[in-house]
């Protein structure tokens, strides 16, 4: 089993930045497939990002170029550095991971972008 802990989040006004960090409670160095979704109000849930154990990444096309994932498993943590955002950046933010064939999701942390 895995708890993962969202935090980072915040008001930002739109070309800011944000890091946004996901803290597993165990050993991250097992865990093959990481990533970042988002769900804005009225909307599903969207893939960000991913990673796995190989630093292989993914990114929706959204937000290449502004955004990128790392993991450091000395830490157990996942971020998500996210520069130029954009009001339509605005969402919950929620880190998942993929472990021994079921999926884990954390509690969420709110991104609002606006001036």
């Amino acid at each position: 089993q895995v708890q993962l802990v969202e935090s980072g989040g915040g008001l930002v006004q739109p070309g800011g930045s944000l890091t946004l960090s996901c803290a597993a409670s165990r050993s991250i160095y097992r865990i093959y497939a990481m990533g970042w979704y988002r769900q804005a109000p009225g909307k599903r849930r969207d893939v960000v990002g991913t990673i796995n154990s190989g630093m292989i990444r993914y990114y929706a096309d959204s937000v290449k170029g502004r955004f990128t994932i790392s993991r450091d498993s000395a830490k157990n943590t996942m971020y998500l550095q996210m520069n130029s955002l954009k009001p339509e950046d605005t969402a919950v933010y929620y880190c998942n991971a993929a472990f021994k064939g079921k999926g884990y999701w954390g509690q969420g942390t709110q991104v609002t972008v606006s001036s």
